[in-house]
């Protein structure tokens, strides 16, 4: 909530003591300024990815990168990549270090309640969390970043087993306990959370970020000016509403403005809708969300909604996003949130 903390959750104990949260650190680098023929040793925080993007818009993207992410369209390091399971009960929230995924996602699970998953690489918090369950959609889901490690905090036995015969990096708070702990205000399940140094440990060739179908560029023509477009699964509902004065896309879950425990409001530059079916899983009970196929997908940039279609051949495929005139739907730069819907 507004003036909260800029620290993730603060401790509390379980059944092994109290456990603390770290703090997510800010990387440091020395920069060597040349000032009057001699050299001056200055140490300065490592610049955010939105900083890149501010320097860009100003003339001043000086800064140079090895990599840009196909995920963000900024300058990021080559990572592997890191999948969570986030938790998204009212119990759970505000949830730590959203704001510093390359991709968030927003997904339908039983009961009409939602779910979320982040994707790091371009850098990675200290700390995340809320950790919660996979799904068996998980499984074919992910596979669209090849190998990524998939941190997770248990599944049924058979999306287990799914899990382990795919080429995903299951790592799961069953088999890998040492690489998480609880802390903070919630009450358990809502209180776990991992530390990605410690679940890519696990993961050793988790594949790096790759092309996964994204574009970025300039904004297209044809977008129907847009200030509102909302998710319901019935339980749950995601709204993202434009502000032109951040020039992203607020998040509010359930009707209450979405923030992290930092006290950072969450939203994305661009969010994706994408209209797909969703029957039960192989339990029954649990939507089967398919990412592999086609259909209708709204994209929402610069405060206009554009029509395109999505296309996923395969497991391992990309997912386009096409226009109508036939070209790829450009993204715009920074945080992109993804969010499935009932077609």
């Amino acid at each position: 909530m507004e003036g909260s903390s800029t620290q993730p959750p603060s401790p509390s104990g379980d059944e092994k003591g109290p456990i603390r949260i770290r703090p997510r650190r800010t990387r440091l680098v020395l920069t060597a300024l040349a000032v009057a023929g001699g050299l001056v040793a200055a140490v300065v925080a490592t610049p955010s990815f939105a900083a890149y993007e501010g320097d860009a818009k100003a003339g001043h993207g000086q800064r140079k990168a090895e990599f840009t992410s196909p995920f963000t369209g900024l300058p990021a390091k080559e990572n592997p990549v890191l999948a969570v399971k986030i938790d998204n009960h009212k119990d759970a929230r505000p949830q730590t270090a959203l704001e510093d995924a390359d991709i968030v996602g927003v997904e339908k699970v039983e009961g009409g309640l939602g779910r979320l998953f982040a994707i790091y690489s371009s850098h990675y918090p200290d700390t995340m969390g809320p950790v919660r369950s996979a799904r068996e959609y998980n499984v074919e889901q992910m596979q669209m970043f090849q190998r990524p490690a998939l941190a997770y905090s248990g599944a049924r036995k058979a999306v287990v087993d799914k899990i382990k015969k795919s080429p995903l990096y299951g790592v799961s708070h069953d088999d890998f306990p040492d690489v998480y702990e609880r802390g903070g205000d919630n009450e358990p399940p809502h209180n776990l959370y991992g530390h990605p140094d410690k679940i890519l440990g696990k993961a050793p060739k988790a594949s790096k970020a790759s092309d996964i179908g994204f574009r970025f560029g300039a904004e297209p023509s044809g977008g129907k000016p847009t200030d509102e477009q909302t998710v319901d699964y019935g339980s749950s509902r995601t709204t993202f509403t434009w502000s032109a004065k951040e020039g992203r896309w607020l998040v509010s879950f359930d009707g209450e403005p979405a923030k992290g425990t930092s006290g950072k409001r969450l939203g994305g530059r661009t969010v994706i809708i994408q209209k797909t079916d969703m029957p039960p899983d192989s339990s029954g009970e649990t939507p089967y969300i398919k990412t592999v196929g086609s259909g209708e997908a709204t994209v929402l940039r610069d405060g206009k909604a554009f029509t395109t279609k999505w296309e996923r051949k395969s497991a391992t495929g990309d997912t386009t996003y096409t226009l109508s005139n036939g070209k790829r739907m450009p993204f715009h730069t920074g945080q992109v949130w993804l969010a499935y819907q009932q077609r």
